[in-house]
């Protein structure tokens, strides 16, 4: 399962890559903890562009306690929008054709015969790298290159701030194809101007039967949400059909949350999570 640098990698080899990924970019939990031999097995055998900056990222994870992982994910994914995990926020911002934009992820979630659980936000990276590892490579990696600038965003700005998230991004971005011109162009737009913001009074930009239906902020992904990937995985996946219990994921961030809050110096608990209508309304940080 090698591959030269600056090579896409094989079919295979993206698959495994992309499972490990997303378990990582999923909220830490102890599950995660129990699963660090294999994934670092698994990571071995990826070539070293992929393998090596999760390699690092796995030896960080090793070092942290749980509560610690948690408490980094909430001040790196949830308060800062420059890092938001939801791929539609830096092309749309919080503007109705996100609304659109996110229908587009679900039917094709749908098309593959799956459906995504009310726990999950269709756009959240780690829920399209499971989707593009359980043999949807051709549509997963068309979602993930149609928001190449966003990821591209998140990338520089981990890396620029000495985030440990940084290496599952560059992971990421060694199984996809390198930046054009229009792509390069985009991320240089979008660091500069930041995601779009409403304009106000427009009417919307598509008729109400084609909007998604209402969505709530989801639960934090949990390392127990992927599906069986090359490495055998165990645990239930974000995707379904039919209804299944919580996952205790939100009830997990909360504690972690709380926890933080009355330690010395914490600027006390985080306020309540907002709507998914009005998330992110801001450029990027």
């Amino acid at each position: 399962m090698k591959a030269a640098k600056g090579k896409v990698p094989d079919p295979a080899t993206r698959a495994a890559a992309w499972q490990v990924q997303s378990l990582l970019l999923g909220y830490p939990d102890e599950s995660l903890h129990r699963r660090l031999d294999l994934l670092s097995t698994v990571a071995a055998t990826l070539p070293p562009p992929v393998g090596a900056p999760l390699t690092r990222f796995l030896g960080h994870v090793r070092t942290r306690s749980v509560f610690e992982l948690a408490a980094d994910y909430v001040a790196t994914f949830d308060h800062r929008k420059r890092f938001s995990p939801y791929l539609t926020y830096f092309a749309y911002g919080d503007t109705r054709k996100r609304g659109v934009a996110l229908l587009r992820f679900k039917q094709a979630y749908r098309a593959a015969g799956l459906q995504l659980s009310d726990e999950e936000l269709p756009d959240h990276l780690s829920v399209v790298l499971e989707f593009a590892a359980a043999d949807n490579a051709e549509t997963g990696v068309r979602l993930l290159t149609e928001h190449r600038a966003g990821l591209e965003v998140m990338r520089r700005g981990l890396r620029d701030t000495g985030s440990p998230w940084a290496d599952v991004l560059e992971s990421i971005t060694a199984t996809l194809p390198a930046l054009v011109g229009s792509e390069q162009d985009a991320v240089a737009r979008l660091i500069a101007a930041g995601p779009p913001e409403e304009a106000v009074g427009l009417a919307p930009f598509a008729p109400p039967q084609y909007l998604p239906d209402p969505v709530v902020p989801p639960a934090p992904r949990s390392a127990s949400g992927v599906m069986e990937a090359a490495a055998t995985y165990s645990g239930s996946s974000a995707f379904e059909v039919g209804a299944r219990p919580g996952s205790g994921a939100t009830e997990r961030r909360s504690a972690a949350t709380e926890r933080r809050s009355e330690e010395p110096g914490s600027r006390g608990p985080r306020p309540a999570a907002p709507e998914a209508s009005q998330i992110n309304t801001e450029a990027c940080r």
